[in-house]
């Protein structure tokens, strides 16, 4: 069993490996577009830009299944990581279209890339947002396609290429299912049963983040069918804690950690479990009509946040994080998980769920 130390240069190797298969990517696609035009290689660079500095997340879920399950081939591992980061790239660049959002983590992303340069340029606001809406259209358009040609460049068998390509299929799929689902629930008059958003959850975020990162790893090992299977029930589960405590820290957590601020989703109104919940609550009714107000201030945003608290919300949203993630870890007690699987997987769960402690 790796210690501390083993486990932290393991983990910083494999993400060298995602990291350069990326890079080689994007150096290739900045070369291929010269012969379209400046503006051509400019928009791959944003591209690149919004691909860089994350925590590489969903390659650590391939390599995970991968190497506890026997996998030696970390450069195949590393192409697929890298095929679902693209993914994952993809969606968040679309997701930010969808939410009108031009800032993440704290900088301009692609929509404020572009509308800023617009600005610039001079252009009117609205021409100037169009045409950074525009060009983060586009590129995620790019970033999605090629997501999938990352997994037919991974130099894999046929048979396995056509497995890996089938996750990925579905990955994207279910988000995209997911994504609609939130776009109704914030436009429905009615607050969503709770039921609802772990449905959209499971869609928009656990499909693309856990289940299919976690099976592509097992596919690629050459697993057997049913641990292939109940690593997608892991991920499901876990998937779905994650996105529950995520809701909880886009309202209580530290910005300075987390990269976001804790005013979006109270401006925006977004329906979440802990907002679910409240809306049954006396403390909940006395202050939502703040909830969804765009220039909602630092103050009134303190009155939704306590209200979460006092009415139980904050606590039920925990509860129901650490509910999923026992879920998660009793599906790795099954006789046919191999106990590698389980030492490399029990970790996950506690990473998720000390976000919020």
């Amino acid at each position: 069993m790796m210690d501390g130390p083993d486990r932290l240069r393991v983990a910083t190797r494999r993400r060298e490996l995602v990291d350069a298969v990326l890079g080689r990517f994007f150096s290739l696609a900045r070369k291929r577009a010269e012969a379209l035009g400046p503006d051509y290689v400019e928009l791959w660079t944003a591209l690149e830009a919004n691909t860089t500095g994350g925590k590489r997340f969903r390659p650590r879920m391939v390599f995970a299944a991968y190497t506890a399950l026997g996998g030696d081939d970390d450069e195949a591992a590393a192409n697929v990581g890298a095929a679902f980061e693209l993914l994952h790239t993809a969606l968040i660049v679309h997701d930010d279209v969808i939410d009108r959002d031009f800032m993440r983590r704290g900088s301009p992303n692609i929509s404020g890339t572009y509308r800023d340069r617009a600005l610039r340029r001079g252009a009117v606001d609205a021409a100037a947002e169009h045409q950074g809406i525009s060009a983060a259209v586009i590129a995620g358009d790019l970033a999605l396609f090629n997501a999938y040609r990352l997994i037919d460049r991974s130099g894999v068998a046929d048979d396995i290429r056509s497995a890996l390509l089938d996750l990925l299929d579905e990955a994207m799929f279910a988000s995209a299912a997911g994504e609609l689902i939130d776009i109704d629930l914030a436009g429905a008059p009615e607050a969503p049963l709770v039921d609802d958003i772990l449905t959209m959850e499971r869609l928009k975020t656990a499909v693309y983040s856990f289940e299919g990162p976690l099976q592509a790893g097992a596919v690629l090992a050459g697993a057997a069918p049913e641990v292939i299977a109940t690593l997608g029930e892991f991920g499901r589960e876990m998937g779905i804690a994650y996105q529950i405590v995520d809701d909880v820290l886009g309202v209580f957590g530290a910005e300075e950690e987390t990269g976001k601020t804790t005013l979006g989703d109270l401006r925006e109104g977004k329906r979440t479990v802990l907002t679910t919940y409240a809306d049954s609550t006396p403390q909940w009714a006395a202050v939502k009509h703040h909830f969804g107000d765009p220039l909602l201030c630092d103050e009134d945003a303190r009155l939704l946040r306590a209200a979460l608290i006092d009415g139980g919300a904050r606590a039920f949203a925990d509860g129901l994080a650490r509910y999923y993630a026992n879920r998660a870890l009793a599906r790795l007690a099954e006789a046919h998980i191999p106990s590698a699987l389980r030492t490399e997987l029990h970790p996950v769960a506690d990473a998720v769920l000390s976000r919020v402690r």
